[in-house]
């Protein structure tokens, strides 16, 4: 689970929104705080100017004694109301007038007096939020006051009651994301446990429908592996049942001449069954080697990377390694190329290694002793063409469309049958064409093209 896609997306989604409900709720608290300051320091100066006007009113100096000492007697016996407002009237440094909970000393030093407006005031461990209010034509100011502490009770109040609901709906948030996350996976856990339950050797394409977009591709992508995969099996089936049908009969002969050699009478007898027996081996090595090669280049297989060489050396190199192979039958290579001309190539690696070896070799194979087998090499700027000449048969017209077939032999002991068909092979994976004519001296004419891929893809 350390892994989870479900418990990735739940903790990025929750990660995101807390974070966006931190900033939100740190800007809401500023906000928040600045107009309860706000509306509180009004209510501050509504409340001054509300006493100011009533103790300005024009009445007679001993009824407005009395409105003192009736307003002091009823602000006395009134209940304590700790988050309430406080004010004190203050004549000079003789305080006239006061709420319950207002303090005896001035809230505001009599030295700032009589300047109007807001204060903050340190008084008795106390901080207080004062508005003071000088009175006309006398010594008399009004000083309303709030405690510090009463406004941050008020605040964090109002931010509790704002980010509870957010955290409460966090909660609940994180509940349903964890089961739509888990009811949007559900098809990926049905294909997991249509894989686990398959059987190992079942490489049908998984049938799962109907399945969402990003699942239907990963679906695609398994089922074009599994395809792949059974091919790759097909194939080496194939190569198994080609190898051991190929093989019973050149085994067949090796094991035959040496039981004869064995047995034999006679050291001549004995020799002439080991040179079968050598040549028996030299065929079933190049059967295999040839098999090899057409599996290696089988359109499934990964194809490698292309590499840069010169074609007209790796030609020579290639007719270099037949010669002996051409001296033992007294025959002649010749290899018709300018010097000069434009051979670099962009190669499947053993290309033209490859086709050098199984068009010359067919070439020797079927030539008569001291016959000749001429190679011919051209280039231009997009292609690179060979053309290979013997003195053999030749093949007929209505022959050469299956010549390329695996196995495929044009007479008794004309070979194993593979040489064109891993020539076809090549040419396929280099993105080139095969033809087959006659020779101009009677024999077969084989023309390969080839794209040069300056630009390897």
């Amino acid at each position: 689970m350390k892994n989870s896609i479900r418990r990735r997306t739940l903790g990025l989604t929750l990660l995101l929104f807390l974070f966006s409900i931190m900033v939100i709720s740190v800007v809401s608290y500023r906000y928040t705080t600045h107009e309860i300051q706000r509306l509180h320091d009004e209510s501050l100066a509504r409340h001054a100017h509300l006493l100011g006007e009533l103790l300005q009113a024009p009445i007679p100096p001993a009824y407005q004694q009395a409105l003192l000492r009736s307003v002091e007697n009823t602000l006395q016996t009134a209940p304590r109301t700790p988050n309430a407002l406080v004010f004190q009237l203050w004549e000079g440094d003789e305080l006239l007038l006061r709420s319950a909970d207002a303090p005896l000393a001035p809230l505001v030093a009599s030295r700032q007096a009589p300047r109007a407006g807001y204060a903050r005031q340190q008084h008795a461990s106390q901080t207080w939020q004062t508005y003071t209010l000088p009175l006309a034509r006398s010594e008399r100011r009004v000083i309303v006051a709030e405690r510090d502490d009463v406004r941050l009770h008020l605040i964090k109040r109002v931010a509790l009651r704002t980010l509870l609901p957010e955290f409460i709906g966090l909660i609940i948030l994180a509940s349903l994301l964890w089961w739509s996350i888990g009811w949007g996976l559900a098809p990926l856990s049905r294909m997991a446990a249509q894989i686990r339950s398959r059987d190992p050797h079942n490489l049908q394409p998984l049938k799962l429908s109907p399945l969402p977009y990003e699942l239907a591709t990963i679906s695609g992508a398994l089922n074009r592996l599994l395809m792949r995969i059974q091919r790759l099996r097909e194939r080496e089936k194939r190569f198994i049942a080609d190898a051991a049908h190929e093989l019973r009969t050149p085994l067949a002969v090796l094991d035959l001449h040496a039981q004869n050699a064995l047995a034999a009478s006679s050291a001549q007898d004995r020799e002439e069954s080991l040179v079968y027996l050598r040549q028996g081996v030299a065929r079933a090595t190049h059967l295999v080697s040839q098999l090899l090669t057409l599996a290696r280049l089988d359109p499934d297989e990964a194809r490698p990377p292309l590499r840069a060489v010169d074609a007209l050396f790796e030609v020579r190199d290639a007719l270099a390694k037949l010669l002996p192979l051409a001296q033992q039958q007294q025959q002649t290579l010749q290899l018709d190329a300018e010097e000069s001309g434009p051979w670099a190539l962009n190669e499947v690696p053993g290309a033209l290694s490859t086709l050098i070896q199984n068009l010359v070799g067919n070439a020797i194979q079927h030539s008569p002793p001291n016959g000749s087998i001429h190679v011919h090499l051209e280039a231009d700027t997009k292609h690179i063409a060979l053309t290979v000449d013997d003195q053999g048969p030749g093949i007929p017209q209505a022959a050469r469309k299956a010549v390329t077939a695996r196995f495929h032999r044009a007479g008794p002991g004309a070979g194993s049958g593979l040489g064109l068909s891993i020539v076809e092979r090549v040419v396929t994976q280099q993105g080139g064409t095969l033809a087959f004519d006659d020779a101009p001296g009677g024999g077969l004419r084989v023309q390969v093209t080839l794209e040069r891929r300056l630009s390897p893809d």
